[in-house]
């Protein structure tokens, strides 16, 4: 009787010891993967579209042309720098303040 039943004592107490639970040895005798995240999972993405307004975009040299637009115009209206108009319309303290800052 004894015959009989070792083979089988002995399997068992190689599967067990070999694993924590044996839910650990139902899973690799039967092949099921462990469910984790896969951090190397690549996600598809959808493809590059361009904005609806594309053509509408401002260019590089529109932007140095308003710039020299508005120079123009601040040239032709005789209009101050905005340092100096600040300095028309600050108070003997705001004065006495930037004195003692251009001090140090």
């Amino acid at each position: 009787m004894f015959k009989k039943i070792a083979p089988f004592i002995i399997i068992s107490f190689v599967l067990t010891s070999c694993a924590d639970t044996f839910d650990s040895v139902k899973r690799g005798l039967t092949g099921a993967k462990k469910k984790s995240t896969d951090e190397f999972l690549v996600e598809k993405k959808d493809p590059l579209v361009l904005p609806p307004d594309f053509e509408n975009l401002p260019t590089p040299d529109d932007r140095i042309i308003a710039q020299e637009e508005i120079s123009s115009i601040e040239k032709t209206l005789n209009i101050e720098s905005s340092s100096e108009s600040s300095s028309k319309d600050s108070t003997p303290t705001e004065k006495s303040i930037l004195k003692k800052i251009r001090k140090q």
